[in-house]
């Protein structure tokens, strides 16, 4: 089986400034696994030494989630060109059980002061699982 990746889709029709970009999608990461470490009640397993973190080994059967701590935290970023493909990509994830956190801009510093959906991220999960929904996006 492949390692577990990270799937971040950003909307490049927005044509948001490189920092903005980045810090959209480092919101949508944080939040996506910290979602999954609250359902697999894994946030007490972070172990954080020097500047690397992992999960703690424990007698829990291995996860998607510890898989992806253990074999390099792969983030694989593609782009749709709408809101609506990205809420489409969202309702998608979300039918098939993964989790995903939907990043909404409020708008302080680009978009003229309104809330935008900017990006997502994917809980991290196998090629086989998100490939069926994001497998056909472009690269980033």
């Amino acid at each position: 089986m492949y390692s577990a990746k990270q799937m971040i889709v950003i909307r490049r029709d927005l044509h948001m400034r490189k920092g903005k970009i980045a810090a959209q999608a480092g919101h949508a990461c944080v939040e996506a696994v910290l979602m999954a470490l609250a359902r697999e009640e894994r946030l007490s397993d972070v172990v954080i030494t020097g500047d690397v973190v992992t999960l703690r080994e424990n007698c829990r059967q291995p996860t998607a989630l510890s898989d992806w701590f253990e074999k390099g935290v792969a983030k694989i970023c593609v782009y749709v060109d709408s809101e609506e493909a990205l809420l489409a990509i969202d309702r998608q994830a979300k039918e098939a059980g993964i989790l995903s956190a939907l990043i909404c801009d409020a708008g302080m510093t680009e978009f003229h002061g309104e809330p935008t959906y900017t990006c997502l991220a994917f809980e991290p999960r196998y090629p086989d699982e998100v490939d069926p929904i994001t497998g056909a996006l472009p690269l980033f």
